[in-house]
């Protein structure tokens, strides 16, 4: 757990984004942030795509707090490296920035991305110039989630008349995110939970929120995910969501913006092939995230790969 603390700080996020100048998203005017250093901790050519196929590059944009699409990004980094791709890395702020980068071929693909229901109106803004490569993960949920010491409230429905004891709060993520707009428009509404306020800041905020409400044994109440390691590491339960508000499960996609297919054929050959178990996203996760430090991500998806040989599809050739 001190791993985890020491990781999910908010000076761990200052240092993941430092502004940079990805040319074609600020001239676009939107605010790009992070890099990691040209080919993301990979080993492939050099920076002007002199080293894969046809000497193409691959740029993944993601949001590097939201740990799915940190951790499929290296995922996807050390494969398509492997390859012969250069692999470059583009974080962003917002999903609705990530999403029109993508649209508009700032960035080649988003590792990551819930377009069925948590993104569905990016898609429905953006979807046109969207290719989906493939749907990777089964079964990826919304939820509000409490300590497990709140024994008396296990559904969304027991925080009516709480408000009070949570300091009419729910402490939620970025403001941008597909989950905080789910909650303002139509999980607040929905269960008449009107007296609280949610809280937005950032994932890592939030889990910092969480601990600390945890340690001090208090009611706290904050927007969670699955797949999502925290789900695990911390002593929280799901509440039960009967009316159905956060929407039906979904699955988690790797989006390419339109015509990837025709530009990388190679890669989205073999990209159309990825599917991961829960268990496997999970140890993927959790290897990124919690078991190497951050700065490690490549090192971290190297060990995942030598102990989960035969996950993936071959690579062309092997």
């Amino acid at each position: 757990m001190t791993k985890r603390n020491s990781l999910w700080t908010p000076n761990s996020v200052s240092r993941r984004s430092a502004l940079v100048g990805g040319a074609g998203l600020l001239g676009l005017g939107l605010a790009a942030c992070g890099s990691d250093g040209g080919d993301g901790g990979g080993s492939g050519g050099d920076s002007n795509g002199g080293g894969g196929p046809e000497g193409k590059t691959i740029t993944l944009g993601y949001i590097a707090s939201w740990t799915d699409g940190l951790s499929t990004a290296y995922l996807l980094d050390n494969r398509l490296t492997a390859m012969g791709y250069t692999v470059k890395h583009q974080t962003i702020a917002e999903a609705a920035l990530l999403y029109a980068g993508l649209a508009q071929g700032d960035v080649n693909m988003y590792p990551s991305a819930w377009p069925e229901v948590t993104h569905a109106d990016y898609m429905e803004e953006y979807g046109d110039n969207i290719e989906d490569l493939v749907a990777y993960y089964e079964g990826a949920k919304l939820n509000f989630s409490v300590p497990e010491y709140v024994e008396d409230i296990q559904s969304i429905a027991d925080l009516q008349g709480q408000a009070d004891r949570f300091d009419g709060k729910i402490y939620g993520i970025e403001p941008g995110a597909g989950i905080t707009g789910a909650t303002q428009d139509s999980v607040i509404p929905g269960y008449g939970l009107d007296d609280f306020e949610l809280v937005t800041s950032s994932t890592p905020a939030m889990l910092t929120e969480l601990q600390n409400k945890i340690d001090a044994e208090e009611d706290i109440v904050v927007t969670l995910w699955s797949p999502f390691w925290a789900m695990t590491a911390f002593p929280v339960r799901a509440l039960e969501d009967p009316e159905g508000h956060f929407g039906e499960p979904e699955a988690l996609h790797h989006l390419g913006h339109k015509g990837f297919s025709e530009e990388f054929p190679e890669a989205a050959e073999w990209i159309s092939k990825m599917k991961l178990s829960d268990e496997e996203f999970g140890s993927l996760e959790d290897m990124v995230v919690n078991q190497f430090e951050d700065g490690q991500e490549a090192e971290a998806v190297e060990k995942w790969l030598e102990e989960n040989p035969d996950v993936l599809a071959p690579l062309p050739g092997e």
